[in-house]
């Protein structure tokens, strides 16, 4: 699962989910039912998470069909046809993992020893395979619409609000990095230059500096 390793390491906000891909990969072979209980709970959290973030209540008895298409909506797509039939498609899956996880859990629904000892053999090598990526695509799919989005706004808020005496420790150090500008008789702090030729550039300097100090 290295494309979605690599957006958790992009996006360190997401690094719990780590603890779920460990196990996936883990169990593949020798115990896919536990494989698949942690793909479920890989994308119910994400789906879970982005509901929070965007103010979401979920019921406590939502399933993974209902996580995430509320998740989906709370990212702002529209009810046109096509996203919609994306959306009930991504639903679908989750909710499909999750069926299949009950049908050879070990602990699902009383199994007997022999179907204990055969529950592996249900589901060949090719579509764990199969499971495992498109459940990896969803996941970055769901990831990287969130932190796009989510970034956008905050950026946008930020250079809308964001004051320049406000931000002195980062402007102290963009000074003390690049110094001051003379021309002629006047001379200006190269933080002051940034903030008014580029307030864009600005933000997203002062927000990498705060992440940094963090």
């Amino acid at each position: 699962m290295n494309k979605l390793k690599e957006v958790i390491k992009e996006y360190g906000f997401w690094s719990d989910l780590s603890l779920y891909i460990e196990r996936i990969e883990a169990h593949i072979e020798s115990d896919f039912s536990h494989s698949l209980e942690n793909i479920k709970a890989l994308i119910e959290a994400i789906g879970k998470e982005i509901c929070k973030q965007k103010g979401v209540t979920l019921n406590d008895n939502s399933t993974i069909n209902g996580v995430m298409k509320q998740a989906f909506n709370a990212m702002g797509f529209s009810n046109s046809a096509m996203v919609f039939q994306i959306s009930k498609s991504l639903a679908n899956i989750g909710q499909n993992v999750g069926d299949l996880r009950n049908e050879i859990g070990t602990t699902a629904h009383g199994k007997s020893l022999e179907e204990i000892r055969q529950r592996n053999s249900k589901v060949d090598i090719f579509t764990r395979e199969f499971l495992i990526d498109t459940i990896e695509t969803v996941s970055v799919f769901l990831i990287r619409n969130f932190e796009t989005k989510t970034e956008r706004t905050s950026t946008k808020l930020l250079e809308d609000t964001l004051n320049y005496w406000e931000a002195e420790e980062f402007n102290e150090s963009w000074d003390d990095s690049f110094g001051e500008f003379a021309m002629g008789d006047y001379s200006y702090p190269a933080s002051e230059i940034l903030f008014n030729t580029d307030k864009q550039a600005y933000v997203n300097e002062y927000k990498a500096f705060i992440e940094s100090e963090e």
